[in-house]
């Protein structure tokens, strides 16, 4: 039995015929039934038989498929932490969705980089429909932010990323105490709000993200001002100039002091959560799993949401390297 016999049967496990099996590999439909029956023989069990549109597995061809996944994941992690182990240990590359990268990465990767010895860390800030195939190509070990979506049409089987929650916010509409919209009472269509200028981060709202899925969700797409940060896009709609779709603990104390007015839309506040995303964990780092276990602690979430100054990654200390955009 060989690693390449049991990745072909993993493969043919997961898509069901010989022929796609034979495709994804680049090789011949008879070369994929050599290497199984060369399995088959050694295995003493038939492994699947040919069924209608393609083959199904036997009891022992059940069995063998668990394994076979799993040991094919280690070894190409093996493989891979073995090419990078030199040149990389304990070197993090993380790619965040900007919203995060300005409201919480700087003070969680501060703590993080604090309490693993060793860790050091990459940051780039990407748009959240490029996380997907960043992550599979490599380019990354962990993102953090928007959850990666698949891209369209890819099949439910081949989505093996391991994304967990992490940090619940909610968005919220403001305004500054001066503006016109501030005098309005009772509940406010979105619509009201078109028309006027909204000021977003650098990023605006982007379709993957949770604030562009409730854009869609109440069927409308606003003309966005970008500025360079959101911090930016507040302060504009401080001084009166329009409004933001803005984070709800981000804003709450400057809307308890009634320097900005939260307005009572329609659907808001609404809901969004950040995930961290790595690879299935036979494939990813070490490292990635470790920082993917350290934001859900009491002590990361506290620094994240703590009020008062920065928590963005203009905080950047020694094992710090950041690009706000690649």
């Amino acid at each position: 039995m060989t690693l390449s016999q049991l990745r072909t049967f993993a493969l043919v496990a997961r898509l069901g015929s010989l022929h796609a099996a034979a495709e994804a590999l680049g090789v011949s439909e008879p070369a994929v039934s050599a290497a199984l029956a060369a399995l088959r023989q050694d295995l003493g069990d038939p492994l699947f038989v040919r069924a209608q549109g393609g083959v199904a597995l036997t009891p022992g061809g059940r069995a063998l498929a668990d394994y076979a996944q799993n040991i094919v994941g280690l070894a190409d992690q093996a493989r891979w932490e073995v090419a990078h182990a030199k040149n990389d240990a304990g070197r993090l590359k993380i790619v965040a969705t900007a919203p995060f990268a300005e409201h919480a990465a700087g003070r969680l990767l501060d703590l993080f980089t604090k309490r693993v010895p060793g860790a050091w860390v990459d940051v780039v800030v990407e748009a959240a429909e490029d996380l997907d195939p960043l992550l599979h190509e490599r380019a990354y070990d962990i993102a953090l932010g928007a959850r990666p979506t698949a891209p369209a049409g890819t099949a439910a089987s081949e989505l093996d990323l391991e994304s967990v929650p992490f940090l619940r916010y909610q968005r919220v509409f403001v305004v500054a105490s001066s503006h016109p919209l501030a005098r309005l009472h009772g509940p406010l269509s979105v619509a009201t709000l078109l028309g006027r200028p909204w000021f977003a981060g650098p990023a605006g709202i982007q379709a993957g993200t949770e604030e562009g899925r409730w854009l869609a969700s109440v069927g409308v797409a606003p003309d966005i001002i970008r500025l360079s940060s959101e911090t930016d896009a507040l302060a504009a709609v401080r001084a009166g100039e329009g409004i933001m779709l803005a984070i709800g603990h981000i804003v709450r104390a400057e809307v308890q002091s009634g320097a900005l007015v939260r307005l009572p839309v329609v659907g808001t506040p609404f809901t969004g959560l950040w995930w961290a995303s790595t690879l299935d964990h036979r494939r990813t780092t070490t490292m990635a799993q470790t920082l993917q276990r350290f934001v859900n602690t009491a002590d990361a979430t506290a620094a994240m949401v703590a009020p008062g100054g920065s928590r963005g990654l203009e905080r950047r200390g020694s094992k710090f390297h950041v690009a706000l955009w690649s």
